[in-house]
C-alpha cells in the first residue's frame, strides 16, 4: 500500500475502535489513581489490548502497575507510552486519561499493519509520571533497550510540537534537633526550625547567582507542636529545576550546601531523601517531530510553532529522550481559561474536544510511525542509531 492507503487503513481502524478508546478515556477519568497505585487503570488498558490480539505482559519490568502490550515482530520497534496516573485531590487535571487513551488508539491503529511494515508496536503502560517517574524505572529495567523511537501526546490547551521541559529533582528535608522549654531552659534545646530558617535564607541569598533557568521551590510540612517548646523536628518538601540534567546536578549541589548550612549553624541533624527519580530535560527528535507535524497537518490541525518555542514543566519522558529518539507533542482542546494541574482542567477531560484529542492524537502518532517505517531514510537512520547505542539489548 502507498502512504495514502496506509493512512486511510489506520483511519478506518480508529473509526471502528472509536467507542472503545473514548470509553477507556472516560473510564480512566472517572476512577483516578495515584502514582504506583494505578491497578484499575493498567488493567483496563491491558484487558482492551489483550482482547485486540496484543501479547500483553502485566506487571512488566518489575512494576505492579506497568504493562507491555506488543503487536508485530519487525526490526523497527516503536514504543507508545501510555500515562494514566492522576493528581491528589484533583484527579486527571493533567489529562493523563487523554494521554493514555491516545497511545492505545495509536497502537490499535498500527497493529494490523505491523508485520507488513516490519514494525514491532510496543505499547508501554508507564505509571507514576506525576510523582516518582515510572518511565525512569522502566528505562533502567530495559524496557526501551530495543526501541528505535518513542512517542506520546500530552493533553493541553493547544496543539504543539518541539517544546522542551525542565529537569527536576525532589527532596524530602528533615532537621532533627532537641526539644526544650522555650522559656525555662532554651539553652538545652537545638532548634530545628532555626536550621530551616538558615537554609531558606541561604537559598534566597543564592538566587542572585543561581544558574539561568534554575528554580528552587518548596514548602515546610511540619514545624513544631507548641510555641513554648523549641521544635525538635522540622520537615519540608523541596524541588530543584534546571534547563538540563547537568545544570540540575550543579544546582542540587549548591542547594544541598544551603541545607547543610542550617545544620552547621544550629547543631541540628540533616536528612535529605530523594523523592522518586530525577527527571531529565526533554530533547525532542527533530526528524520524528517533522513527521508528526506533517501528520497533524494531514488531519487538518496544522501546528505553526517551531522547536523549542514552548517549555513544558517537567516529565519523565525527558529521561527516555536522552536515550531514544522521542517526541512528546501536546494535543489541544478547549479548556476555558485554565491549564493543566488546575482543578478546573479536570472537568474538560471528557469533553467532545478531549475525545477528539484522543482520536486525532492517536491517529497522528500512527501516521508518524507509518512515515518512519516506510521512508527508507527515516528507517535507516533510526536503526543505525539503535545499533550504535551503547549498552542496550538487541532482538
Amino acid at each position: 500500500m502507498n502512504q495514502h492507503a496506509l493512512r486511510e487503513h489506520t483511519r478506518a481502524t480508529v473509526t471502528r475502535r472509536r467507542d472503545d478508546v473514548i470509553a477507556l478515556s472516560h473510564s480512566l477519568h472517572a476512577e483516578p489513581e495515584l502514582a504506583y497505585e494505578e491497578h484499575r487503570s493498567a488493567r483496563k488498558i491491558a484487558d482492551l489490548t489483550e482482547a485486540a490480539g496484543f501479547d500483553v505482559r502485566r506487571g512488566a519490568y518489575g512494576l505492579d502497575t506497568a504493562f507491555e502490550a506488543v503487536a508485530g515482530s519487525g526490526d523497527l520497534v516503536i514504543a507508545l507510552t501510555a500515562e494514566y496516573d492522576a493528581l491528589p485531590g484533583i484527579g486527571h487535571a493533567c489529562g493523563h486519561n487523554v494521554n493514555g487513551a491516545a497511545a492505545v488508539t495509536a497502537a490499535l491503529a498500527l497493529a494490523p499493519l505491523a508485520d507488513e511494515l516490519g514494525l514491532t508496536v510496543k505499547l508501554l503502560g508507564t505509571p507514576a509520571e506525576e510523582y516518582g517517574g515510572g518511565k525512569v524505572d522502566l528505562l533502567n529495567a530495559g524496557a526501551f533497550d530495543d526501541v528505535a523511537a518513542a512517542m506520546m501526546v500530552h493533553a493541553a490547551p493547544v496543539d504543539g510540537v518541539g517544546m522542551t521541559s525542565l529537569a527536576i529533582g525532589s527532596w524530602k528535608v528533615r532537621y532533627t534537633g532537641r526539644a526544650a522549654h522555650a522559656a525555662a531552659m532554651p539553652h538545652r534545646g537545638i532548634n530545628a526550625a532555626d536550621a530551616m530558617l538558615v537554609a531558606q535564607v541561604a537559598i534566597s541569598a543564592y538566587r542572585q547567582q543561581m544558574i539561568p533557568d534554575g528554580i528552587v521551590h518548596g514548602i515546610v510540612t511540619g514545624g513544631g507542636e507548641a510555641p513554648n517548646v523549641i521544635p525538635a523536628q522540622v520537615t519540608a518538601d523541596y524541588d530543584c529545576r534546571a534547563a538540563t540534567a547537568e545544570d540540575l546536578a550543579e544546582l542540587q549541589a549548591r542547594i544541598r550546601a544551603c541545607f547543610e548550612a542550617g545544620a552547621h549553624a544550629t547543631g541540628a541533624e540533616l536528612a535529605l531523601e530523594a523523592v522518586g527519580n530525577d527527571y531529565a530535560d526533554l530533547r525532542q527528535d527533530l526528524a520524528v517531530s517533522a513527521a508528526y507535524r506533517d501528520a497533524m497537518a494531514g488531519l487538518g490541525r496544522p501546528i505553526s510553532d517551531t522547536p523549542d518555542s514552548m517549555r513544558a514543566g517537567s516529565t519523565d519522558m525527558g529521561n527516555v529522550s536522552h536515550l531514544v529518539p522521542t517526541i512528546h507533542p501536546s494535543i489541544g482542546y478547549d479548556c476555558g481559561d485554565t491549564i493543566m494541574h488546575n482543578p478546573e482542567f479536570t472537568r474538560y477531560g471528557t469533553s467532545p474536544g478531549a475525545d477528539r484529542a484522543v482520536l486525532d492524537g492517536g491517529l497522528a502518532m500512527a501516521w508518524t510511525a507509518l512515515a518512519l517505517a516506510t521512508d527508507q531514510d527515516h528507517r535507516t537512520s533510526l536503526l543505525t542509531r539503535l545499533a550504535e547505542r551503547p549498552g542496550t539489548a538487541r532482538g
